[in-house]
């Protein structure tokens, strides 16, 4: 169980890998670790596409990179008001993602997670906001396959820019029309030393007791 906690405090974002292949059996376990993950109703309404064939992922690379590069700059423009250390600390993370974008071709595979909306039961659908409970068919096997490149010694991070350009996506991985794509999580062996500790609010800033906005403590300690 110790194991299982340590995984999970160090799925970093690791933008920078190798384009060392990935060996079957190692791509196999992380493919699996997606299948056991939870869904609405057991339906599993997910499927993903793993890119390994150069042209294949040539192709993503051109739908990601541009879009990246908008984001970054936009983002890193509104970056521009924190403090020298914080901006600094920004910059090197827009560094590692220029580098992801301009290199995603090279990593050894590229999973395109995909999902079936009219197999998932969407609560909120009707609801008036965005719909969410979707998701929660999807991104459990996404972190449940991103875990397991933790335990492989694969880095991987997970990014959603390609859908701006879904189409182009859809038409490069002969994706259906009813299909939608969910996240894009290049994989691969790390350049230097890959997952790491993480930062992270804890429970005392994000768990509420009974009511929203009732702090929350630890009664049982002491």
């Amino acid at each position: 169980m110790a194991d299982l906690y340590e995984t999970m405090s160090t799925l970093r974002a690791v933008r920078k890998l190798r384009p060392d292949p990935i060996p079957g059996d190692v791509l196999e376990r992380v493919l699996q670790a997606a299948c056991w993950a939870p869904t609405g109703g057991n339906t599993q309404p997910w499927r993903v596409v793993v890119a390994t064939e150069p042209g294949t992922k040539r192709a993503l690379q051109d739908v990601y990179e541009p879009e990246w590069e908008r984001y970054s700059a936009g983002f890193m423009k509104m970056m521009e008001r924190l403090p020298a250390d914080e901006y600094a600390k920004w910059q090197r993370v827009a560094a590692a993602g220029d580098h992801l974008a301009q290199h995603l071709a090279e990593a050894p595979a590229i999973l395109v997670f995909c999902a079936n909306p009219a197999m998932m039961a969407i609560t909120d659908a009707k609801l008036d906001r965005v719909s969410l409970v979707g998701g929660g068919s999807v991104y459990p096997a996404v972190q449940n396959a991103m875990l397991a490149c933790v335990a492989e010694g694969l880095g991987c991070t997970l990014t959603t820019l390609h859908c701006l350009r879904e189409d182009d996506v859809k038409a490069a991985l002969d994706i259906p029309a009813d299909w939608a794509t969910v996240a894009l999580v290049p994989i691969g062996y790390p350049v230097g030393k890959g997952h790491g500790p993480i930062t992270r609010q804890p429970p005392a800033a994000l768990a509420y007791r009974d009511r929203f906005g009732a702090t929350w403590a630890d009664d049982t300690a002491g």
